[in-house]
């Protein structure tokens, strides 16, 4: 009975070795330039603030500014239920961060919290792969009371589920397959749908390392920016940028920017050996301000490896 106590708590370490996330701060004159700012102590968040639920990390955060205040949401894996809840964190000035509550959750796993607000009223599309959809929620009472909306595609593992608004239209990537090569692109007129898959979709096949989204998209100077993390080896290794210079309902074209990556794996303290989500965001001419995540521990195994998933079993079997 000790040996089996013992490979269930080895067994569930080396699994969560890669959980160590936690959020920090970034600055910079672009969306594609930003570096962590020597007057911030990152990361300003990490699991020892959540305070309502057991937390292992904080991760995949994004951010809206209203009222001169600025509200964070993201992901809180929750120890108790190892399943992911959306908490909220609050600055008055996006340097300085209070933990409020978690403000959403569902039997199944939440992650990627993508906020946004439409015709006055605030949104949210989380990843929610584990249900095999991507779901719209909208705030009933913002920023910590969302109520479910709709279901906007169903049928496979949609993850990081990435909504922006383009010459009139609403355009959605999600990354699909077991490996998550692949990228999905859907369009419409709404938020709400009905959603029509791009004619050129997947718009990327079988590469691990630009196809999974990796924040929020951005349109500036009359550009458009994917970020994308990279997942070609480990999970979460850095974050690129892709500029989109043609976007249509028939046509789609793009092309990685010169400053690739855009956030990495510093090697050492918060975000040693990886970052995988950015959602910039523009305060001033020449400014811009970011809030990322990244990873601390050595150790990051693809959830699909061969020793993950042996992993996996053998936790199953003790």
């Amino acid at each position: 009975m000790q040996g089996t106590n013992f490979m269930k708590k080895l067994v569930k370490k080396i699994i969560n070795i890669d959980s160590e996330w936690s959020i920090a701060i970034y600055t910079g004159e672009s969306p594609l330039n930003l570096v962590s700012p020597k007057s911030i102590k990152n990361p300003i968040l990490t699991a020892k603030h959540v305070t309502d639920v057991p937390a292992e990390f904080v991760a995949d955060p994004f951010m809206l500014h209203e009222n001169d205040t600025w509200y964070m949401f993201f992901e809180v894996l929750n120890a108790r239920t190892n399943k992911g809840d959306i908490g909220l964190a609050t600055s008055k000035d996006c340097l300085n961060w209070n933990y409020q509550k978690i403000v959403l959750e569902e039997p199944f796993h939440l992650s990627y919290p993508y906020v946004f607000k439409w015709n006055h009223e605030y949104y949210m599309i989380p990843e929610t792969a584990q249900a095999s959809s991507v779901r719209l929620y909208k705030a009933t009472s913002f920023p910590t009371q969302w109520t479910f909306c709709k279901t906007l595609l169903s049928g496979e593992d949609f993850v990081d589920p990435t909504i922006f608004q383009h010459n009139d239209l609403w355009w959605l990537f999600t990354a699909t397959a077991a490996k998550r090569n692949i990228l999905r692109l859907y369009y419409s007129q709404q938020p709400t749908g009905p959603w029509i898959e791009h004619p050129q979709s997947p718009v990327i096949k079988g590469n691990a390392k630009i196809a999974r989204p990796g924040g929020r998209t951005i349109v500036f100077n009359e550009k458009i920016f994917r970020y994308t993390q990279d997942c070609e080896y480990i999970y979460g290794k850095q974050v690129l940028a892709f500029e989109i210079t043609e976007l249509t309902t028939a046509n789609y074209q793009e092309k990685a920017v010169k400053s690739n990556p855009i956030i990495k794996a510093s090697g050492y303290g918060w975000n040693k050996v990886g970052m995988h989500n950015i959602d910039p965001h523009q305060i001033d001419n020449n400014k811009w301000i970011a809030c990322v995540d990244g990873r601390s521990t050595q150790l990051a195994l693809n959830s699909n490896s061969r020793l993950a998933l042996w992993l996996k079993k053998l936790k199953t079997s003790c």
